[in-house]
């Protein structure tokens, strides 16, 4: 359970309240350990808001530009805007939420479809293409990989749906009422261990055509001519949307790279492990030493 508190409330009565709480509360709930986490709590953990903003999506108010929205890391948005507020008398948690429940400015949003166009086309069926056409079997597999991620949380986009980190974004992305039922029986049988590496890529293709699609109906892109790819670059149609994209983008945008990681929640974590003795941190991650 997160008390988020008001940064100057939070360094007054936190050591407090957790030597009033933690005493009652169990060493386990439901076969789970309690021990502290991330943030010192056993269970409960009060923190104050701005530094819980900070560690998710690296701002500490609602993003006021272009720039800061491009800048925070999509699957971080979630910690912000799931679960439930059971009480916020200062409404600024609230506020916050709504704010992102509105989802992303249309500039904002046409950016990071852009790229992700560029990532799922340029990064993924192109890149594994080539790497089949060299018999470099580590590289396909680590393009076809990445090409999945984006075509699902490219669907995410399509559906104004903030994308989860990856070990959610299956069954998150199985929920979409748009795309996710085309897509999903073509991403069963690439994954399947008797599936040729050209099927694979036809298969991305075919999810490139849904894409491109749903774009064109939603007045993402202009409508265009049928394309067909090469034996050598496979089929960037996706790529064309990309270049589609940049051309309606306002200056301060077109040129901001969207965050596509978890750099605060990185920042966060590294600062977290490096106060640890090893000897804690190895528990944590449940290595034991073999005697």
């Amino acid at each position: 359970v997160d008390i988020l508190l008001p940064g100057e409330i939070h360094q007054r009565v936190s050591t407090q309240l957790l030597r009033n709480l933690v005493p009652e509360l169990p060493d386990r709930f439901a076969g789970i350990s309690l021990r502290d986490g991330h943030v010192a709590g056993h269970g409960i953990a009060p923190e104050s808001l701005p530094a819980f903003l900070r560690r998710t999506i690296g701002v500490t108010h609602a993003p006021r530009t272009n720039a800061e929205w491009l800048d925070i890391p999509e699957v971080d948005i979630i910690h912000v805007t799931n679960g439930q507020v059971w009480h916020d008398p200062s409404g600024e948690l609230t506020t916050l939420r709504r704010t992102f429940d509105d989802y992303y400015p249309e500039p904002v949003w046409l950016r990071r479809i852009a790229h992700w166009c560029r990532y799922a086309s340029g990064m993924g069926i192109y890149a594994l293409n080539r790497a089949v056409l060299r018999g470099n079997e580590v590289y396909a597999w680590t393009a076809f990989s990445r090409s999945l991620k984006w075509s699902m949380e490219l669907a995410f986009l399509l559906n104004r749906t903030y994308f989860p980190y990856d070990k959610w974004l299956l069954p998150f992305f199985r929920r979409l009422p748009h795309l996710a039922d085309r897509m999903d029986p073509l991403i069963v049988e690439g994954v399947k261990a008797d599936t040729s590496w050209e099927r694979r890529i036809e298969l991305l293709a075919m999810m490139a055509d849904m894409l491109d699609e749903r774009m064109v109906k939603m007045g993402v892109i202009p409508a265009h001519p049928a394309f067909e790819g090469s034996d050598t670059s496979s089929y960037r149609l996706l790529e064309h949307a990309y270049g589609a994209i940049l051309q309606k983008l306002p200056e301060d945008v077109v040129h901001h790279v969207p965050c596509w990681d978890q750099i605060p929640l990185e920042e966060f974590h590294t600062g977290y492990v490096a106060t640890l003795p090893i000897d804690e941190w190895d528990s944590i991650l449940n290595l034991k030493p073999l005697s």
